[in-house]
């Protein structure tokens, strides 16, 4: 952990510096920036020319890698609500990229389907996407890129997520 944040977390909590684990809280925090950095960038920079947040993104890509997907797991694989689904749902099928279709089985139950419009964009948009994500890492050998995702992948089975 850098000096300057041991000197902003001794600031902000009345705990004794000792007593906190700064690993936990650089990796936590290191997380959660580049995935903030990571998102921004990405909407700036690939998804704002398609009208898409990353929320929007996260779920078209879901629904292009399965084709029809029930909403509760779309909430589960975005991390968002089922209410977020439907509101985010409601936005893609007024560009026409999916459309809801209720169970016959069980009323309850709404799958999401991906148009042929959405699977023309993802195919359009993705490979943008992709050089993006390759940007990020660039920095990291490909080694090393292994072993962050074998790390991540680690943190993501153990809470969950």
């Amino acid at each position: 952990m850098l000096p300057e944040e041991k000197d902003t977390i001794n600031l902000l909590t009345k705990l004794p510096l000792e007593s906190l684990n700064l690993d936990a809280i650089a990796v936590v925090t290191n997380i959660y920036r580049i995935a903030q950095g990571l998102r921004n960038k990405m909407e700036r920079e690939v998804l704002s020319e398609y009208g898409l947040s990353w929320t929007s993104f996260s779920l078209l890509y879901d629904l292009w890698i399965w084709n029809s997907v029930e909403t509760k797991k779309l909430a589960k694989s975005a991390g968002v609500t089922k209410a977020t689904v439907s509101n985010i749902t409601n936005t893609l099928e007024r560009k026409e990229l999916c459309y809801r279709k209720v169970d016959n089985r069980d009323r309850r139950i709404t799958y999401v389907t991906i148009t042929d419009k959405g699977k023309k964009i993802m195919e359009e948009l993705y490979p943008q996407f992709h050089k993006g994500e390759v940007e990020i890492v660039s920095s990291l050998t490909v080694n090393e890129q292994k072993n962050v995702s074998e790390l991540l992948r680690r943190i993501i089975r153990e809470n969950d997520f």
